[in-house]
């Protein structure tokens, strides 16, 4: 799955390795490039490479309509951020795809619907119950090891936090207009509510 960090900082630049070769009579490029490329990638095979932080999704609801959804989303939240991980929350009340996504996943696994979802690296660890044990028996921690830390105070300066924007092609109207066909269409950039996930912090 799909990995959500929120800190949304930019990468530092790096520069690409190069490697440096002077002619000399009776050279053979292609032999040269060849023991290059080698040269390259016994290079790297030897250098230690550092591992991608584990992502940590959780698909959740904003909407009040069933009291104990919406709990259950508010106290795994709360756990998550005990913890101080990044989590990249998927509220699928903004966006009828995530919901889909969620659906989907479950279906799978032979699992109901149900909000909130957790999942950690990619393995579905399950609810609201599951997240709880798994909490009080310490074993949260273990799974949630090697995921990137995040300030539990941290709000997103983008989206406030909500992880959705305006789309910048409609403004949030669904519609744009097409000159070379002279007529209204709709945005393919957005959802059903004129939305896009926050790039400063979804992943």
């Amino acid at each position: 799955m799909d990995d959500c960090g929120g800190g949304g900082g930019k990468r530092p630049f790096q520069l690409a390795r190069s490697l440096t070769y002077h002619h000399h009579p009776g050279h053979r490029p292609a032999a040269a490039s060849r023991w290059r490329r080698q040269h390259q990638q016994h290079q790297l095979a030897d250098e230690p490479r550092a591992p991608r932080p584990q992502a940590v999704v959780l698909y959740t609801t904003s909407l009040r309509g069933v009291r104990r959804t919406f709990a259950d989303c508010a106290a795994v939240r709360a756990i998550l951020r005990g913890f101080r991980v990044a989590v990249d929350e998927r509220d699928v009340s903004m966006d009828a795809a995530l919901r889909r996504e969620v659906q989907a996943l479950l279906a799978a696994r032979g699992r109901a619907f149900a909000l909130p979802q957790l999942l950690i690296g990619g393995r579905l660890v399950g609810g609201a119950d599951e997240v709880r044990q798994l909490n009080e028996t310490g074993q949260l921690r273990r799974l949630l090891d090697g995921a990137a830390g995040q300030d539990p105070a941290f709000v997103c300066d983008a989206c406030g936090g909500v992880r959705f924007v305006p789309c910048a092609g409609c403004g949030g109207g669904r519609k744009v207009f097409v000159e070379e066909e002279g007529r209204v269409v709709r945005c393919v950039e957005c959802n059903e509510n004129g939305l896009v996930r926050c790039l400063n912090c979804c992943s």
